[in-house]
């Protein structure tokens, strides 16, 4: 099922709809991939109309015949009840006390397989149930499979990032349409020392067969805690697709992407370029895929992971998170839509015309539309509760703090709370709203502005970085002698951090926007507003524009500005 590359319209309608709404990036990284042996995964839920907050469900017990509602996630819209599980684990946002973590990206596919108007299950209750239900990442593969099977696929296709402390997975799945309750799936576990990415194009092709003892298929679900078994696939996955009529060729030669949601322009310029943008940090030898990142060899598809020429670090994951190609054929700072102040940013919609030609933004991994974003961090050789590490952020992943939030914790900070403000309510105390105020104060004067932002954003995360050590050490010592405590101290450091962030976050703008206004920069030291000894305020800088963009200005006006020689007055 070939996409014509150059008409860019079904860019538009293929993917273009989705990307507006749920484009969103996952980076996977394995233990042996990582600088200290956690297993991490990122996640930046990009939508226009999604309010950052910090979810939280605390552990419970319910009794036989209790009923779970199920709203679908991006509407709010009631699907149905499913029997609810006896017991159910504490999840903070996307981590459960179990070290259990689960991203997700939206890639549609076939649009006959985008409805099945009687499911019950949409993928953000997919995950947020199965991680109340799961100890561990295939755990979690087992009841996500199991749910949609049961009581149907109410969404479009999705990749998901599921990991805990020792695997990470990518798994891959779309409903079967209108005429069949379920989906179909594959699910294959990322080889220690390796990384992988997804970004709302589906990546799997080719897989291990059932016939291979690394791989089952869902008819032996159970065998999925097998450590041998690395893949497993709804057991239709080919025959349906070969049923109705999306692949004719043999079994061991099917793609899963290739079949239901083949790469187009958009799926290569606007999803796959941002895997692109992690894997050539740590490996070389990625410049061979840029072509296919731009839309124009789509046959040289990169591969689904790769085994990085240096390890990956937490703040190596937060630099991902915070890319925009620079450096790269894709650098939005180089071009005039730029503006004056190198912004790398591009306001939707995505694609645009000129004289009935079709054009495209670039689509970055950070972007101004975040809700929220988070790197997973799970760690085998600490307890669950202290192993596990949140770190969360809302808004723009450029212009924000990640925050230590520990998996075991009984509560979340008031300021990230649910229901502290929306995204038409204002907060005071919202972190939503304090983290926007200096984004968007940022985008208008970006290379002046954003570098200051990035200071203090470095120096509240590098103090993290010192105090987690000291932070585990005395959560284990407390753990050894009682876990409620071990996880009330956790909770009170977590709490205090995001909330006294946010404090200083809200201070921040109140100096950015008096130091930056009316176009004017005001002289600092530090915080501080220098004066000239009198009392008043010394005279702001009035850098304007800078030469190349007044160059520009006069390339496109000609002598429309242009002064006479000599006195000016």
């Amino acid at each position: 099922m070939k996409r014509i590359v150059s008409i860019l319209m079904t860019v538009i309608l293929l993917s273009g709809i989705q990307l507006s709404t749920n484009a969103c990036t996952n980076f996977l990284i394995t233990k042996g991939a990582s600088t200290d042996g956690s297993t991490m995964i990122s996640y930046a839920a990009d939508s226009h109309v999604l309010y950052g907050e910090l979810y939280f469900w605390p552990a419970a017990n319910y009794e036989e015949g209790t009923m779970l509602e199920v709203y679908e996630w991006d509407t709010g819209k009631f699907l149905g009840k499913i029997p609810q599980a006896s017991e159910t684990y504490s999840v903070t946002g996307n981590m459960n006390e179990h070290q259990v973590s689960i991203g997700e990206t939206t890639y549609g596919g076939l649009d006959e397989l985008q409805s099945q108007p009687e499911a019950k299950i949409d993928y953000g209750s997919l995950m947020y149930i199965a991680l109340q239900r799961s100890k561990s990442a295939r755990e979690a593969i087992k009841v996500m499979t199991g749910l949609v099977e049961k009581h149907g696929y109410y969404s479009s296709g999705e990749s998901f990032s599921i990991a805990d402390e020792n695997e990470v997975w990518i798994m891959e799945m779309i409903g079967k349409g209108e005429k069949e309750k379920g989906a179909v799936w594959v699910a294959r576990m990322i080889p220690d020392g390796y990384v992988c990415g997804h970004a709302n194009q589906a990546r799997i092709t080719t897989f291990p067969l059932a016939n291979s003892k690394s791989s089952i298929t869902s008819e032996n679900i159970d065998q999925i805690f097998d450590k041998e078994i690395t893949t497993v696939y709804a057991h239709d996955v080919i025959s349906f697709a070969k049923d109705r009529g999306f692949y004719k060729g043999k079994d061991k030669n099917f793609s899963f992407s290739d079949t239901y949601a083949p790469v187009s322009f958009g799926g290569a310029r606007f999803c796959e370029a941002r895997v692109w943008s992690m894997f050539r940090q740590v490996k070389g030898g990625m410049d061979k895929y840029v072509d296919y990142v731009k839309g124009h060899d789509l046959d040289n598809r990169m591969p689904l992971w790769i085994k990085p020429e240096k390890k990956v670090s937490v703040s190596d994951m937060f630099s991902f998170m915070r890319d925009h190609f620079e450096g790269t054929d894709l650098d939005m700072t180089e071009d005039m839509g730029a503006g004056p102040f190198d912004r790398p940013y591009r306001w939707r919609p995505l694609t645009w015309k000129v004289d009935e030609a079709s054009y495209c933004n670039e689509r970055a991994v950070a972007t101004q539309q975040t809700g929220f974003s988070f790197i997973s961090q799970m760690r085998s050789w600490l307890p669950d509760p202290i192993g596990g590490i949140h770190w969360f952020s809302v808004d723009d992943a450029a212009s924000t703090v990640y925050l230590p939030i520990y998996c075991g914790i009984y509560e979340v900070p008031e300021t990230f709370a649910k229901g502290n403000g929306s995204m038409s309510e204002w907060g005071d105390n919202s972190a939503f709203w304090a983290f926007n105020q200096v984004s968007n104060l940022a985008y208008t004067r970006y290379s002046k502005i954003h570098p200051i932002i990035s200071d203090v954003q470095q120096s509240f995360e590098n103090s993290f970085f010192e105090y987690t050590p000291a932070i585990d050490e005395a959560a284990r010592k407390l753990y050894n002698k009682d876990e409620e405590k071990a996880r009330a101290f956790l909770t009170d450091y977590s709490v205090k951090t995001a909330n006294n962030v946010v404090s200083e976050w809200q201070e921040l703008y109140r100096f950015l926007f008096m130091k930056f206004v009316d176009g004017n920069i005001k002289k600092t030291d530090g915080r501080e507003f220098l004066r000239n000894g009198h009392g008043v305020l010394k005279y702001p800088d009035q850098p304007g524009y800078g030469k190349n963009w007044y160059r520009k200005i006069v390339d496109e006006t000609g002598d429309k500005f242009k002064m006479p020689e000599g006195p000016s007055h």
